[in-house]
């Protein structure tokens, strides 16, 4: 049984023989997997799974999908430009004091934004299509106070934390925000929670493609990506596991 997939605040997609099934993971659900060995998740196509040998994790160059408009600045990368609908150019906050400028279709952003684990938002701009918005995001992240990407240990660095209000909203001054927001992940920290990949204890809650474990006293913060590959197996290894107790070091 493989990882091959994942949603935020459900669960895992895992795969056997072709057959495609959900093992959920929302708060309250106890997992107890062990992790074998990791290659190449394949594909699911109309369903079904295909799979793949190669070692590559968690994919292979034929199966790695690169979403061309991620790296978009306003010049189409792709044969024929297809992002004819309106789009939104957001800001994020992820705490501390991260500050993000980033683009989504109009009918997705609230659902990005939770994707993404931000902690506040913030709705600033809407453009008939993605050109014009990415154009928009490019000119925001040449900023000294935003960036365009935060990645997940950066994330993880602000579990628990809360967001510098003053930086927050002296962002916002420069801008008439139609809409914001401000997200409650319901984790409850008390301390930061250790990184680790498994896939056993008992579920916290999700802040983004962060599945957060309480196993054995201590707090743990899985990124669901780096499961996708992992063969799952019944035997849960009883192996020694970082303390989450004084994780922030004071």
């Amino acid at each position: 049984m493989q990882v091959v997939g994942y949603e935020s605040g459900e669960g895992l997609s895992v795969a056997s023989g072709g057959a495609v099934e959900f093992v959920e993971a929302t708060p309250g659900t106890e997992l107890a997997f062990g992790l074998g060995d990791r290659r190449c998740a394949g594909t699911v196509h109309d369903g079904d799974h295909v799979a793949c040998d190669a070692a590559d994790a968690p994919y292979c160059d034929a199966h790695r999908h690169v979403w061309v408009c991620a790296r978009c600045t306003g010049t189409c990368l792709k044969d024929e430009m297809d992002c004819h609908e309106e789009h939104a150019v957001y800001l994020a906050a992820f705490a501390p004091d991260v500050l993000k400028v980033g683009v989504t279709r109009l009918w997705r952003l609230e659902t990005r934004l939770r994707e993404q684990g931000a902690d506040r938002a913030a709705h600033i701009r809407t453009y008939p299509d993605g050109r014009i918005a990415r154009e928009v995001e490019a000119e925001l992240a040449d900023r000294d106070d935003l960036v365009d990407r935060v990645r997940v240990p950066t994330k993880l660095a602000g579990f628990g934390r809360d967001v510098d209000a003053e930086a927050w909203e002296a962002l916002l001054e420069g801008f008439d925000p139609i809409e914001r927001f401000a997200f409650d992940d319901g984790l409850d920290l008390d301390d930061r929670p250790v990184a680790e990949t498994m896939a056993a204890g008992t579920v916290r809650g999700w802040k983004g493609r962060v599945l957060v474990l309480d196993r054995g006293g201590s707090t743990y913060a899985v990124d669901a990506r780096e499961l996708v590959g992992y063969e799952l197996t019944e035997e849960v290894p009883d192996r020694e596991l970082q303390s989450s107790l004084g994780a922030f070091g004071g």
